[in-house]
């Protein structure tokens, strides 16, 4: 036989393949939305490589990039109103959906309360995430430390915007290691006659100018309200989440930009 060989092509070097991950928002229980951990999405790296020409246009629709690749839910949790029902252990909550599910979220700043959980009250935190699909169930709990650590939760109400689905999840039961069955944790399921669908809200990017004249800054609490053509318009919305916030924006000579869901 006629044997022959040749040589094995070299191989080409793969170029690495890079992702972006920008986050630019606080990670703090006292600043933003008061999540200490976040959710981050890759975004295209034109929003990140900074470019003279067009580098204001670029970091001012990464607000809006990231708003469309993640779901914004807003989680209400009521304290039942009984002897010793709320409390100061840490409390934390999953999302389960079709597709995914978020992890396990600590519930650390309420909007509401300065201190959480106590009988009788509503507390509302604010969870981000990627594209779980369907919200199927939740899994709520806390760590069973602290002086107080026995919990009566009367329902979560979890509310999604940018889909126009708003869920509740009775559940009406102790999670305390003294009562009821002993767990400190539950998976609660929606009550479907409960469930309340809407227009979703759209996210809109909103820069805000304030003149250079004297005086011109202010710590007030400053919303907008959109109007369409046809003369509907949206709800009042706050651009700032806190009096923190209304102090550092709207300074004389300043350029504030917000992402909103009205």
């Amino acid at each position: 036989r006629l044997l022959t060989s040749r040589r094995a092509p070299r191989e080409q070097p793969v170029a690495p393949f890079l992702y972006y991950f920008p986050c630019q928002r606080w990670l703090a229980v006292e600043e933003d939305d008061g999540q200490i951990v976040r959710e981050l999405v890759p975004v295209d790296e034109a929003f990140v490589k900074k470019d003279t020409e067009n580098d204001g246009q670029s970091l001012a629709t990464l607000g809006l990039e990231q708003k469309a690749k993640s779901t914004t839910y807003t989680v209400k949790v009521k304290t039942g109103d009984k002897k010793n029902a709320g409390t100061d252990a840490n409390v934390f909550i999953t999302l389960y959906g079709s597709k995914d599910d978020t992890g396990t979220v600590s519930l650390k700043a309420s909007k509401i309360n300065k201190n959480k959980f106590e009988r009788g009250k509503v507390d509302e935190f604010t969870v981000e995430s990627v594209d779980i699909g369907d919200l199927k169930k939740i899994k709520i709990g806390h760590d069973n430390k602290g002086n107080s650590t026995g919990w009566f939760l009367e329902w979560v109400e979890i509310d999604a915007p940018s889909l126009g689905r708003c869920l509740k999840f009775p559940c009406g039961r102790w999670l305390d290691k003294s009562e009821d069955d002993g767990a400190i944790e539950r998976i609660i399921f929606p009550a479907e006659l409960q469930t309340r669908e809407y227009i979703p809200f759209v996210p809109y990017e909103i820069t805000v100018y304030t003149s250079d004249i004297f005086g011109a800054g202010t710590d007030a609490d400053v919303f907008v309200v959109l109007y369409g053509s046809d003369g509907i318009c949206t709800q009042q919305k706050s651009l700032c989440l806190n009096k923190r916030e209304q102090r550092m924006y709207f300074e004389r000579n300043s350029v504030n930009q917000f992402i909103v869901e009205v």
